[in-house]
């Protein structure tokens, strides 16, 4: 077993993690003790995950509840199921809906990730969706 071990190329905010190296053949070649460390936080081994969330808001009175919701690893998968999910609401004047862009960083806190709404949409009176960009 081995024991944790603090990365001293970001000052310690990350572990090492020990991997293994092909033990069959580290064994031929009387290496088995070789081993790869890969600190979890540092920038060499960073995993940055981009997807687009969307939610449809229903409005009532002066409040704005969450409807149908989901998240998609591509834009356009995500505004056609928006759409889509804004046609089938019953009452499209009081329903509308955005997209949210997110870069999940697994090497920040998950306060640093980064979020910026990018479209807005809404039903037109003759049932078509209107995607309207939003300004960063």
């Amino acid at each position: 077993m081995t024991t944790p071990v603090k990365c001293t190329e970001c000052d310690g905010r990350g572990w090492k993690i020990v991997t293994r190296r092909g033990c069959v053949a580290a064994m031929g070649l009387h290496l088995e003790f070789s081993a790869q460390e890969d600190c979890i936080y540092c920038g060499g081994t960073e995993q940055l995950v981009e997807r687009f969330e969307w939610e449809v808001f229903i409005t009532s009175g002066e409040t704005d509840e969450l409807g149908p919701c989901g998240i998609s690893s591509g834009q356009a998968t995500a505004m056609d199921t928006l759409r889509t999910e804004l046609r089938r609401m019953e009452s499209p004047a009081t329903v509308w809906g955005r997209i949210t862009h997110r870069v999940y960083d697994f090497s920040a806190v998950q306060d640093d990730w980064s979020r910026q709404v990018i479209f807005h949409a809404t039903v037109d009176p003759a049932g078509s969706v209107r995607f309207e960009r939003q300004e960063s």
